[in-house]
């Protein structure tokens, strides 16, 4: 491998987190991709952690908000400027060369959305920047040899999209993306408890609901928690009890569309490849591959043995790294530039 001046960065840009991946450094940032903005000067006042103890505690005039929606930019501007700040955060400010940076997009991306990556991280300061698909960056990160004749399945479930893609000779025979994934989930939950306790829930609240005591299939010794809110009857602070087993029913349908995804593209598998997939099993990756007994779910539905990856939640991140490393070997194999 040639040496390079110019120093090199893999991104995880994700709905919900951004993590950077520096090699020789490993995971250097893992901050949330929240950005304030101030509405009356329509400048951006805080990014990542900072931004994200704003959320839903904001007066009037600062909006925290999201600037990647589903995978893909929804805010253009916003998503420069978070970029900015993260490639900056990472290199220090005593960096003269521009970075070659390497991004994670969804499996579904389109080429409109992909182009849109590679402009906003090129105005951010790269020199260079390449996307690749998550799915062969998930299965990187998560050690599987990708260049093999062997077909391997990688469910990649983050906050905004659930990936699923076969694998095999470095390239994806099939795959599918749906905009369903931890996010969806959380919405759920915070819908299931305003229909049934009438009480409205924040999304941080939701969230700590599915990560404490939520669970794929339910479960004979439920865990429990407490919920606070706001009643929507007397407009009130109160709090209620929740078991596992309801948080269960609360994400059904979503955790459906995450199924049917996986059984859509088992569907379109070759034969010979879905024979290894028996063998090798489902490797799920992402944050949101952690609920509980996700991996049970998916062998009941699939009859597909699954298991979720060491360090799953930063499985693409590393899966940058990696690529970064052989760079020219995967540039011919993997990477589409514009």
């Amino acid at each position: 491998m040639a040496f390079s001046l110019y120093p090199k960065l893999g991104i995880d840009l994700g709905t919900t987190t951004v993590l950077v991946f520096v090699p020789g450094k490993g995971i250097v940032l893992n901050e949330p991709s929240v950005v304030a903005v101030s509405v009356r000067e329509n400048k951006i006042l805080a990014v990542g952690n900072e931004a994200k103890e704003m959320v839903g505690r904001t007066p009037g005039e600062i909006v925290a908000y999201r600037p990647m929606k589903d995978g893909v930019i929804a805010d253009y501007r916003v998503t420069e400027a978070m970029l900015r700040y993260y490639i900056k955060k990472a290199l220090g400010s005593w960096n003269l060369f521009k970075p070659e940076v390497m991004i994670s997009v969804p499996a579904g991306v389109t080429s409109t959305e992909r182009r849109a990556v590679v402009e906003a991280a090129t105005k951010a300061g790269a020199r260079e920047a390449y996307v690749v698909k998550e799915p062969i960056l998930a299965a990187i990160g998560a050690g599987i040899p990708i260049h093999e004749a062997r077909g391997h399945m990688i469910v990649d479930i983050g906050g905004g999209t659930t990936d699923v893609a076969v694998i095999a000779l470095g390239g994806i025979v099939a795959s599918t993306s749906v905009k369903c994934a931890g996010n969806a989930i959380d919405h759920a939950i915070a819908d299931y408890i305003k229909k049934t306790s009438n009480l409205g829930i924040g999304d941080k609240m939701a969230e700590e609901v599915k990560i404490q005591i939520g669970s794929a299939v339910p479960v004979e010794q439920e865990l429990v928690m407490l919920v606070k809110g706001r009643d929507y009857l007397t407009g009130l602070p109160r709090s209620i009890e929740i078991g596992t087993n309801e948080v269960v029913r609360a994400m059904g349908k979503e955790l459906r569309t995450m199924i049917n995804a996986m059984k859509d593209v088992l569907q379109e598998t070759p034969p010979e490849l879905a024979a290894d997939i028996i063998d090798n099993g489902i490797i799920m990756t992402g944050g949101s591959s952690l609920l509980r007994n996700l991996a049970e779910l998916v062998f009941r539905r699939t009859g597909v043995k699954a298991r979720v990856a060491k360090d799953a939640p930063f499985c693409v991140a590393k899966g940058t790294g990696e690529a970064l490393k052989h760079l020219d070997a995967y540039k011919k194999a993997i990477i589409s530039k514009r």
